[in-house]
């Protein structure tokens, strides 16, 4: 099995890599991508590759198209004809704001990190997503087949925004309501290819 996080250095996703590695039966490959792969920002995730050989730390900029097919490609280096089983956009920004400052430039840099970006990266590994569903012998969907996760939040649900107290920024909320839309595509579209798409807020 392999599996593959976006924005691996701190946070959700460099916990999602620690308790991949912890696994009893850890994925074969476990690719850890980031933006910038200077030790300032990614130091931890580093030094837990040093120590865990079927970790893999790859430098990826969700929202650069060529970023994301390097990427794409070592991957399918090291997974040599086998797929890739998993993959968890968890990469993503936000910016303090309030419906009264909201402007274009924070929209646009929000949309593009939170919402477009899960779009090119799931078009982007979707072959290998697809061998990887095409090899299994599991019927149905299933994480271990074939998946896509994108990290979404409860901020970007219509019905259950109700106030704006603890949370203004209106341009994450935005970009997380057209994530969970994004998900619904390509949960339609891929569900032929045996691939499993959702997007899942994880709570604390």
């Amino acid at each position: 099995m392999s599996v593959l996080v976006t924005g691996s250095n701190r946070g959700i996703g460099l916990r999602l890599v620690k308790q991949f590695l912890e696994l009893p039966n850890p994925p074969e490959w476990i690719f850890a991508t980031t933006r910038e792969l200077d030790e300032s920002q990614s130091k931890e995730v580093i030094e837990l590759a040093l120590k865990h050989p079927n970790l893999v730390v790859l430098q990826m900029d969700v929202t650069d198209p060529n970023s994301i097919k390097a990427a794409a490609q070592r991957v399918e280096d090291h997974v040599q004809g086998h797929g890739l089983n998993l993959l968890i956009y968890n990469a993503g920004i936000t910016r303090v704001t309030t419906m009264e400052n909201e402007n274009v430039e924070t929209m646009a840099i929000v949309y593009l990190t939170n919402t477009v970006g899960p779009l090119l990266v799931s078009q982007e590994f979707l072959p290998l997503l697809k061998k990887a569903a095409q090899q299994s012998t599991q019927t149905g969907l299933s994480c271990s087949k074939g998946t896509i996760l994108n990290m979404s939040s409860m901020a970007g649900s219509i019905a259950l925004v109700t106030s704006l107290e603890f949370l203004q920024e209106p341009s994450y909320r935005c970009s997380k309501a057209a994530l969970n839309m994004v998900s619904k595509c390509q949960s339609l579209e891929y569900k032929d290819y045996g691939i499993l798409c959702t997007s899942i807020h994880l709570a604390g």
